[in-house]
């Protein structure tokens, strides 16, 4: 090992280098095998070497001709399944290719001007609309029998005409709801999105009440509901910083399919029918 680490001193320092079968310029030998100048080039510059530090070449040219002797080594041992390995080889080289190729293809094709052009003209789909709601929940569970169920709706209905009166939607809450999270604070949910929540809540809130109106009880899967409109729907649009990622996302997407398409058509692919 010594005198290879030599002999790799005398390459790079005094550039001694000897003619490979190929015309090109070796920088070792292993096992009868030359290794050529441009292929430990290229595997410095896979290493980001500084190729003007002498020792950190030396150094990396002695790992690299130990794993070739070790990599030799053992395939000449033929303990390894030669044909899994050279597939595993096949299919690193293959998502290498790929993943490179997109990612240099990718780097520049979609512009800061594209992705204000994608919100403007797709507006909508960053558009959604919220209401603000309080609610009073008497909870019912799939296993109840049809007692205890109606003994459920007799509480929200209790509960209901007590608002009815003028009690105080807050004060109510705290009384009835078993929404351990809204009752802290009067029964309000706060701000919802449309769709978001179960479909009879979301056509009640959204549909058919009218800011400070307090709807009759109610049934979801989760229970009695009970809902005032605190807000009316406004429509809320999200700011283009918020969803700038998920433009470039899919315009990248879309670009890279492009380029896909194009890619397998310089290359006809068929496979045999069975018989």
């Amino acid at each position: 090992m010594k005198t290879l680490t030599k002999i790799a001193t005398l390459v790079f320092i005094l550039g001694m280098i000897t003619a490979c079968s190929d015309g090109g310029e070796s920088v070792a030998t292993v096992g009868g095998k030359k290794i050529g100048e441009h292929q430990f080039d290229a595997y410095l510059k896979f290493k980001r070497v500084n190729t003007n530090d002498e020792k950190q070449v030396e150094s990396h040219l002695k790992l690299y001709v130990e794993r070739e002797a070790l990599a030799k080594a053992i395939e000449e041992s033929k303990l390894l399944d030669q044909d899994i390995i050279e597939a595993e080889l096949a299919e690193f080289k293959k998502e290498m290719l790929i993943s490179r190729y997109f990612e240099k293809h990718l780097k520049d094709k979609v512009s800061d001007e594209a992705i204000r052009g994608f919100y403007a003209s797709n507006s909508e789909k960053y558009e959604s609309k919220k209401v603000k709601v309080a609610h009073i929940l008497i909870r019912t569970q799939k296993n109840m029998s049809e007692t205890e169920t109606q003994a459920k709706y007799s509480r929200a209905s209790e509960a209901y005409s007590k608002l009815k009166t003028g009690v105080d939607f807050a004060t109510i809450a705290k009384e009835y709801s078993e929404d351990s999270v809204s009752v802290k604070k009067g029964g309000e949910i706060g701000w919802i999105n449309e769709g978001a929540v179960d479909p009879v809540f979301s056509e009640m809130a959204f549909k058919k009440l009218k800011k400070d109106e307090i709807s009759e009880p109610f049934k979801t899967s989760f229970g009695y509901h009970i809902v005032k409109l605190l807000e009316e729907p406004s429509v809320v649009k999200k700011p283009l910083e918020s969803v700038k990622g998920d433009i470039r996302y899919q315009l990248r997407k879309k670009v890279r399919q492009v380029e896909i398409d194009r890619l397998m058509a310089t290359q006809p692919t068929s496979i045999p029918e069975k018989k």
